[in-house]
């Protein structure tokens, strides 16, 4: 369980349900919050299933100068913005997971090197490099059978977003691995770490840090792994969790 007394070196920050609120915002006292982190020498890493070119605009805003880690650990992108690490997945899985899609009828998007392609995908899979294939299924039943039948391949790291979809990246590729590497170039180990996240693809990177933080929206399943929770993304959950862990306020 989580040490008061752990020095934080860095906070990891997911996006979508953490950071940002239901009308992907951040909040005034979330950005004092982080601003402080940094004027004491915290690092803060955005470390987030969107792509690159759907999250720096964000790092950008808040004058974070350190790591991305983007696509859920597909990519490691340093202090500027130059591309440390790329995992790819063969394009053959892509079409077959599109094929997935198609046949159960659920919404899908994938993300390559370029773009996000939502429900609708290039003539020519095989010219991109791919890196994320998700699935949005309201159906329960539905959503096993896809699950089980992604499971059986044993290629791949399955995690959500959100409870009604899957995002599948490649096998071994997750936050936690995308956090270990940054921290081994800052020269900061895991225990150091802060991990704030709602949802499954926050995982293993909230079981790894040092303080595992799941906000008061997350999915019940991460809750439980978390050392602490702290209020949703509408509630300034990642400011309140800093201010605890970080800034050392009650």
């Amino acid at each position: 369980m989580a040490d008061n007394q752990v020095e934080i070196k860095l906070i990891a920050l997911d996006m979508d349900g953490t950071l940002l609120t239901n009308k992907h915002e951040i909040t005034e006292d979330t950005r004092l919050a982080i601003k402080e982190a940094r004027e004491k020498g915290v690092k803060v890493v955005l470390s987030t299933g969107r792509s690159y070119k759907n999250c720096h605009g964000h790092a950008d805003a808040l004058g974070l100068d350190s790591y991305l880690v983007t696509v859920n650990g597909s990519e490691i992108w340093d202090e500027s913005r130059n591309l440390v690490k790329r995992t790819v997945m063969k394009p053959e899985y892509i079409e077959w997971m599109w094929g997935l899609a198609q046949q159960y009828q659920t919404a899908f998007w994938a993300i390559n090197t370029e773009e996000t392609w939502r429900n609708d995908m290039p003539k020519d899979l095989y010219e991109a490099e791919w890196m994320k294939f998700g699935f949005n299924i309201a159906d329960v039943e539905i959503r096993e059978t896809i699950y089980n039948k992604l499971k059986e391949k044993d290629e791949f790291e399955i995690s959500n977003s959100a409870p009604d979809n899957l995002e599948v990246n490649c096998r071994g590729i997750n936050k936690a691995r995308g956090l270990e590497l940054v921290c081994g170039r800052l020269g900061i180990e895991l225990k150091n770490v802060m991990a704030v996240g709602d949802s499954l693809n926050d995982m293993v990177m909230i079981k790894e840090a040092g303080i595992g933080v799941a906000m008061g929206n997350a999915q019940e399943t991460l809750k439980k792994e978390a050392d602490w929770i702290t209020s949703s993304n509408e509630d300034d959950g990642v400011a309140k969790a800093i201010r605890k862990w970080v800034l050392t306020e009650a």
